[in-house]
């Protein structure tokens, strides 16, 4: 009989515990197999990667798609040479994003736009998300400006509007020429060059006129685009009305086939100060006989060249002038002008601008000090006053005579008159 071991006293708690912890069970061989083992390495790795994607994914796309802080459409300038860091910071410095410029970079990269980014101006519409802020940028499509040339002025005056806007980068090289620059609305982003304002304008011009030229009337005394120019620069200078432009061309055609002198105010002007385009005071009785190229009242025909830069509808008026016989037209005291086609006829029409003139500083109470008048309405956008210009009501004034027959010596043979009174002469 064998002797057991002595029992030794143990709580409760340790009498249900073992005396021994059993080994753990050993790693079957397939376990402890290297292939197995990076296998699974690999396995977890994925299976890491594709969660953080998918979070990133999502969380890149709340971040591209929610709605940006801006309250109102905003336009904000990238500047040339502007790098990623840069746009950000402007981005957000005008309140366009609200977003760390680094969360910016990386959408930038997210979206492939990394290189496509283009400087300008750009218009972001109000609550704009990082992805459309992007993709505005990436498009390039740049605020267009406005800009309007208005008919009648001359090169030197455009150049000097185009001088004083600062939307407009560098410098002219030379002036351009006489009539070659169409009058109209153009749109142009910030920082386009003056150069290129100048080539567009110019180019815009020639497409313009060789489709007026193709559908002239071929019976007008005008054999040459250049001299429609000429002509249309007259008609311009001579009524900022549309419903008469046909007309006074058809007067100054009229006279061009009778081989009658045009006799125009605008282009003693022209002669006297060039491309300033203004005189800035009336013209004087001894300039109206005055010898120079472009003087109406001295020479045959055509002056040699444009006084100004006309608009489509004078180059279209004087392609197509209306069918009179008129070679007079004088001020109505209206803002438009009568017609005639004799002298006689037309030294009446003179005779009652003249009345109604009198009328018209009789019921005026001369002021103390009184500021030039406005322009009339539908005029050449000129600021200063020209010859043509009525002096401030009150002003003693000596009138030209009307337009006379080359027969009546000594007589002002104006053939138009272009202002709501006669044209203003100083002795």
């Amino acid at each position: 009989m064998s002797e057991r071991p002595p029992i030794s006293p143990r709580s409760p708690r340790a009498a249900l515990e073992p005396e021994q912890v059993p080994p753990p069970p050993k790693r079957s061989e397939r376990a402890r197999n290297p292939f197995v083992v990076i296998g699974n390495a690999i396995i977890t790795i994925l299976i890491i990667l594709m969660i953080g994607a998918g979070t990133a994914y999502y969380y890149g796309r709340q971040l591209l798609e929610t709605p940006g802080p801006l309250q109102e459409d905003k336009i904000v300038n990238i500047p040339a040479r502007a790098g990623k860091r840069d746009i950000a910071d402007a981005l957000q410095r005008e309140g366009v994003i609200n977003v760390n410029p680094w969360l910016f970079i990386g959408s930038v990269f997210a979206l492939k736009a990394s290189s496509d980014l283009k400087p300008g101006e750009y218009s972001f519409q109000k609550r704009a998300s990082l992805r459309d802020v992007i993709a505005t940028i990436v498009e390039g499509k740049v605020v267009q400006h406005s800009v309007t040339i208005p008919e009648g002025l001359t090169s030197e005056q455009i150049v000097a509007r185009l001088t004083d806007n600062d939307l407009f980068s560098g410098s002219l090289k030379e002036m351009p020429r006489e009539g070659t620059l169409l009058p109209e609305t153009y749109k142009f982003p910030r920082g386009t060059s003056r150069e290129q304002v100048v080539q567009r304008m110019q180019q815009t011009q020639k497409r313009m006129l060789a489709e007026v030229w193709e559908r002239r009337n071929p019976d007008i005394p005008v054999k040459s685009p250049e001299a429609l120019i000429t002509l249309a620069s007259i008609v311009e200078k001579e009524t900022g009305r549309a419903d008469e432009r046909s007309r006074v061309a058809a007067v100054f055609t009229n006279r061009l086939r009778q081989k009658m002198k045009l006799q125009s105010d605008p282009t003693i002007i022209y002669g006297l100060v060039g491309g300033k385009g203004t005189l800035g005071r009336p013209i004087k009785r001894s300039e109206i006989t005055q010898p120079s190229p472009y003087n109406t009242y001295v020479i045959e025909g055509l002056p040699p060249g444009p006084i100004a830069n006309p608009g489509r509808a004078s180059l279209e008026a004087v392609a197509n002038p209306a069918r009179t016989r008129d070679l007079f037209f004088v001020a109505d005291g209206s803002g438009g002008h009568t017609f005639t086609e004799t002298y006689d006829q037309h030294q009446k029409n003179v005779a009652k601008l003249r009345v109604l003139e009198k009328q018209i500083q009789n019921d005026t109470v001369e002021p103390a000090e009184e500021a030039a008048p406005p322009a009339a309405a539908g005029a050449p956008a000129d600021t200063n006053p020209t010859a043509t210009t009525p002096k401030p009501t009150g002003t003693k004034r000596q009138p030209a005579r009307p337009a006379a027959p080359a027969a009546a010596p000594g007589a002002r043979q104006g053939a138009a008159q272009s202002t709501t009174t006669a044209p203003v002469v100083q002795r």
